[in-house]
């Protein structure tokens, strides 16, 4: 009954997600070019707010822990666990005010609508995982882009979507470069619950009445530890906090 339900809910759903990115494509692509970044980001503000909004037709609810626990005026490390799109859509929304810039993989760099152009031009890097000469050099271009901009990068150390929300282990090497060349920086460890309910059926239909969580750990500054306890402690911080139910 509830999958009979969530079909036309979901329908409706990708209408409004694709008229979003159709809309906001030329939104981002007048601010960027007519004046710079400022407009830039504030459009893919107020996309990410609508790519939010979105899902409130799936019964989809929301809630954020402990933001007030992140630092201001300096660069963040976010490390996050990742179930699915949804992840990156609610962290640029409910994080929006510390610039977030992402790890991303190239394929996404080219294709989609809107997603595509803030990608390619509002900070955020791509890497082709094949290359890993290429991907080392682009964390590091970031790295050294939020020590910088005192702004803040969202990376995902399992690399690929859990698709049950159960977590992969962490890979070292991105979460090591950014480390060593943002070195002011802090390591915020993240936890995002549920997410992966959203596509439990696939991409059709999608999940109904999920509320997904976001729950941000204790910053940590990166000189405040070695490499291999940051890492350690960051990974336990996010595994930790994920409760996978049905």
């Amino acid at each position: 009954m509830r999958k009979l339900v969530a079909c036309p809910l979901s329908a409706i759903y990708y209408l409004l997600f694709g008229g979003t990115l159709v809309i906001f494509h030329l939104v981002q692509w007048l601010c960027f070019n007519l004046s710079g970044y400022t407009a830039h980001k504030k459009s893919v503000d107020v996309l990410s707010f609508f790519l939010v909004a979105n899902t409130w037709v799936l019964g989809t609810r929301y809630s954020i822990y402990n933001r007030d626990k992140l630092p201001t005026g300096a660069p963040l490390i976010i490390a996050a666990n990742h179930q699915s799109l949804y992840d990156i859509t609610s962290l640029s929304w409910f994080l929006r005010r510390w610039h977030p810039k992402f790890v991303s993989k190239i394929e996404l760099g080219k294709g989609i609508p809107s997603i595509s152009y803030n990608l390619s031009h509002g900070g955020s890097v791509l890497i082709d995982r094949k290359d890993p000469r290429q991907s080392l050099a682009a964390i590091r271009q970031m790295a050294e882009y939020i020590e910088t901009t005192r702004r803040s990068v969202i990376i995902f150390p399992e690399g690929t979507r859990s698709q049950t929300g159960r977590p992969r282990p962490f890979a070292e090497n991105g979460l090591k470069i950014l480390c060593k060349y943002a070195p002011s920086a802090y390591v915020v460890p993240v936890t995002i619950n549920n997410s992966w309910k959203m596509t439990r059926w696939g991409s059709f239909p999608l999940g109904i009445g999920n509320r997904i969580t976001l729950t941000l750990h204790d910053p940590v500054a990166v000189n405040a530890l070695p490499f291999p306890e940051l890492f350690k402690q960051t990974e336990q911080a996010v595994v930790q906090a994920i409760s996978v139910t049905k």
